[in-house]
């Protein structure tokens, strides 16, 4: 695995997802947090809230499979590696992205309360802004190869 360049706003990310996780394994195991309120309880949203999570790690999983030794952190300029578009890249040019907003859509349909929708709202911005600056810097890189890619394969879903 090899780290890109990375924003300088991005050493926000790490303290706002560990407080995300213990929001996560306060929620299940009824440890002490700051939102106990919740916008619903179904049991069929539950059950929705787990497939999602469950679908989301597969497609991370096979992502990562599809991606193999090109997989990279951030953008990574100086070795940038092939274009993958095979496995899950050929109806997806981000399917981590897609895969990560899956866990937390079925966290928030799970837990429901403000904290994991704040969460999904943020990541959805965040996930956008980040692959827009990855297509910048593929249209660079690669060219007319990722132009025929995109015209082929939607950006998420």
């Amino acid at each position: 695995m090899h780290f890109g360049n990375i924003d300088k706003t991005d050493f926000l990310i790490p303290p706002f997802a560990l407080f995300y996780f213990y929001i996560v394994f306060a929620a299940a195991f009824d440890w002490p947090t700051v939102a106990r309120h919740r916008f619903f309880q179904s049991e069929l949203a539950s059950w929705a809230g787990v497939l999602c999570c469950f679908a989301g790690l597969v497609l991370l999983f096979l992502s990562l499979v599809s991606f193999g030794k090109s997989f990279r952190v951030g953008i990574d300029q100086d070795r940038p590696d092939k274009l993958v578009t095979t496995g899950v890249f050929g109806f997806s040019r981000n399917p981590m992205y897609v895969a990560f907003w899956f866990v937390l859509l079925g966290q928030f349909l799970l837990f429901s309360n403000l904290i994991p929708l704040v969460y999904l709202a943020a990541a959805t911005w965040l996930f956008h802004r980040q692959v827009l600056r990855e297509e910048d810097f593929m249209r660079r890189r690669y060219g007319r190869e990722y132009s025929g890619y995109c015209d082929r394969v939607r950006r998420y879903l």
